[in-house]
């Protein structure tokens, strides 16, 4: 039986909520990717990201490459945000 996320997606509660059972370190990159508070047109360039990582999660085990891979995308996800944002200025 699937349980339905409650929280709106995006969010870091619903983030949270997909890795229920996930090593600490996981979950604690992963929150990371939440997009949601983030103004709308910047959450097309980091909502990828989001995705991209929890496919991760889903499909690799917890341990120290899976926590470096989260870091290099989350390193690579901040630097497109932030090159939005130059756009803007």
């Amino acid at each position: 039986m699937t349980v339905v996320n409650p929280h709106p997606p995006g969010t870091r509660e619903a983030i949270e909520h997909e890795l229920t059972g996930r090593h600490p370190s996981t979950v604690h990159v992963a929150r990371y990717f939440a997009y949601a508070h983030l103004p709308t047109h910047l959450q097309g360039f980091s909502q990828p990201f989001c995705r991209d990582a929890l496919v991760m999660i889903r499909d690799l085990p917890d341990g120290p490459e899976l926590t470096a891979g989260l870091r290099k995308l989350l390193e690579a996800k901040d630097c497109f945000v932030r090159a939005a944002l130059d756009r803007e200025a």
